[in-house]
């Protein structure tokens, strides 16, 4: 006996979605089998390491598999597995609805690339939100789900024909696992699509994208016999083989790309296959992949991340955070333990020693094959930095133990070159003779640190900068002090020196003179600014500009205290440093005045206006804009 059926409606954000997947344009429509049946085997594989936890778990575990179950005359594919199942809930929250974090931005994504006529692209975004369920509609016009939890006495049945609604119904013949019935849609021929009502076709595409899955996936044919009589059997049509179990030798590359897809439900190619093995004390195998673009949600919190963890290939959980740190959450891929016990617990795995040696292992051979790339394929590390270079960097705030194959492995904007990013290998081997520091600027943009007035010197002498304009870069470099023996420099902070050692007694007697020819003035303006700085000298980093505000050598930067501040951490405020360009007009101008009547008013004024603009000149906020604006036109006015 069923209950009655009740009729849902999509969140309007899931309509949306649902109908750009439902006609968008798709390079291989065959991939819904494929998503189809990894959906089966990750239900499968739940459901064994459930048994295995669960002795008292009523399930029949005796026979798992995956079924397909074409139908000519009625044009219905049925993909079968008796798997973990679904609960009602379970149902309205996985498949009923498809709000998730991003999915407005995954909706317009989607919509822009049809508009393009990018159907490679639209495949590509609905795997990377992995909503690989909803590819059925591409190739039915209504899809019927039966499912029943393992342990629970009814089922559920779902059903859509994805224009907006769906039903659902409570039935009591349910059986163990889940079946998704596909009402096709007629052949297109224009579309060079398979009958997938066809035993040949589903065979095809079976060994061709889902060859791997350790389950068996059975399909009913009809074979003729020695007698001529047609014979109805089921026939196992995947090989079952572990990927990561064979030599790589025998692996092909195609292989590779669908297991990566399989376990990543991403659409696209790998960037880089990890295939590694441990042997010894302790034996594991991981077969690891680096994705050819992020996902849209690397940076979101609750975001999926983690790789497949088994132990003697059977399946414990597939998003092991304690395998791989945070800052390498975008790797996908299996790992094999040999020596781990089948009922491992979350908890239990940040304590295993065996963990923490895989942890570390696998972790070296991530970084190692990153820093490989560099050489090896500069064009593939590009596209890599380029799509998780800020993850990367993460990292060295976190992984004291890999810091320095971390900076081997990252990349930065510097002045050397506007359109390729540097190595700090790269960047040591062209510093100047003398020079003894890796000098960096931080900052919103690239536009903007180029034209800061700290980089006027560095840029008149030949000096390389790093321009580091990300935000995580405002963090590391406060905890990353040198690189291979040479201290990093921020060239915003502390007393710079670019005099070379020929022009260092002429520098000296320079430096005496101009002190005292400026020391009246500079005491004067320390008194007047004393609320907002903490000191006025002169610069030797101007060249052009007539004052810039620098930091203490170990101030935090206004960037990272308004992070700080953003993230509810308050800090006391750090008084700046006022630095004058001894050659500029207005500054020569300004001793002048000074020297002849300093007691005169209008010099208070300008000295605001020469703060206000070097906190301007660098991006600064001023502390009264109103008076700043007020002062400059009243001098703008007096000038005409």
């Amino acid at each position: 006996m069923s209950g009655k059926v009740e009729t849902y409606e999509f969140q309007a954000e899931s309509r949306q979605l649902l109908q750009l997947v439902v006609h968008s344009i798709y390079s291989n429509k065959d991939i819904f089998l494929r998503e189809l049946i990894s959906n089966a085997s990750d239900a499968l594989d739940k459901l064994r390491l459930e048994s295995l936890r669960d002795g008292e778990l009523k399930a029949d575990t005796s026979d798992l598999h995956i079924a397909l179950e074409p139908d000519e005359e009625a044009r219905t594919l049925t993909v079968r597995d008796n798997g973990i199942g679904m609960s009602r809930e379970e149902v309205v929250a996985l498949i009923g609805t498809i709000a998730k974090s991003g999915t407005a931005e995954f909706a317009r994504k989607l919509k822009e690339a049809n508009e393009n006529r990018d159907g490679a692209a639209s495949a590509d975004l609905i795997g990377s939100f992995g909503v690989g369920f909803y590819s059925s509609f591409m190739v039915a016009d209504r899809v019927t789900l039966v499912t029943r939890r393992a342990g629970e006495e009814a089922g559920t049945r779902w059903e859509s024909a994805g224009e907006g609604t769906y039903d659902l119904q409570t039935v009591d013949d349910a059986p163990q696992g889940t079946s998704v019935t596909l009402h096709l849609k007629e052949v297109d021929t224009e579309d060079h699509l398979y009958d997938y009502t066809k035993p040949d076709a589903l065979r095809a595409i079976v060994r061709q994208h889902s060859d791997f899955i350790p389950w068996p996936v059975r399909l009913p044919v009809e074979k003729t016999g020695e007698d001529g009589e047609v014979e109805s059997t089921v026939e196992t049509v995947n090989s079952m083989k572990a990927l990561w179990s064979r030599s790589p030798e025998e692996i092909t590359a195609e292989e590779y790309g669908e297991f990566y897809r399989h376990v990543s439900h991403d659409w696209s190619d790998p960037l880089e296959t990890i295939h590694t093995r441990a042997e010894g004390t302790f034996e594991y195998q991981a077969l690891l992949f680096i994705p050819s673009r992020a996902p849209l949600d690397l940076f979101h919190q609750d975001a999926r991340r983690g790789v497949n963890l088994y132990v003697k290939r059977v399946f414990i959980m597939d998003d092991c955070k304690t395998l791989l740190p945070d800052y390498l959450r975008f790797v996908k891929g299996v790992v094999d333990a040999q020596d781990l016990s089948l009922n491992v617990s979350r908890e239990a795995l940040q304590q295993d020693r065996q963990i923490q040696l895989m942890h570390r292992r696998l972790v070296k051979k991530v970084l190692s094959t990153v820093k490989a790339l560099r050489g090896k394929d500069p064009e593939k590390y590009r596209t890599f930095w380029q799509e998780f270079g800020r993850a990367v960097k993460e990292g060295l705030l976190s992984d004291f133990d890999n810091r320095e194959t971390l900076l081997e492995a990252c990349s930065f904007p510097s002045t050397e070159d506007p359109k390729e990013e540097t190595g700090l290998r790269a960047y040591k081997e062209r510093m100047k003779e003398g020079q003894e520091h890796i000098y960096y600027l931080t900052g919103p943009s690239r536009a903007r640190l180029e034209s800061s007035p700290h980089i006027e010197a560095f840029r008149e002498k030949g000096y390389e900068v790093l321009l580091l304009t990300d935000p995580v870069d405002e963090v590391w470099v406060e905890q990353v002090t040198e690189y291979d023996g040479t201290p990093l420099q921020s060239i915003a902070k502390g007393q710079v020196d670019l005099e070379s050692s020929e022009d260092d007694e002429e520098s000296e007697e320079e430096t005496a003179r101009r002190t005292e020819e400026f020391g009246p003035l500079l005491a004067w303006l320390g008194d007047s600014l004393g609320e907002d700085i903490k000191e006025v000298r002169l610069s030797s980093r101007l060249t052009t500009s007539p004052a810039c505000i620098v930091g203490d050598a170990g101030d935090v930067t206004p960037t990272l205290e308004k992070m700080y501040r953003a993230m509810g951490q308050e800090l006391p405020h750090v008084k700046r440093i006022l630095e004058l360009n001894p050659e500029h007009a207005l500054v020569v101008a300004l001793r002048e005045a000074h020297t002849k009547d300093s007691e005169d008013p209008g010099l208070t004024e300008t000295a605001e206006l020469l703060h206000g603009m070097a906190l301007l000149a660098e991006g600064g906020e001023l502390s009264d804009p109103a008076r700043f604006s007020r002062l400059l036109a009243g001098r703008l006015a007096a000038g005409l």
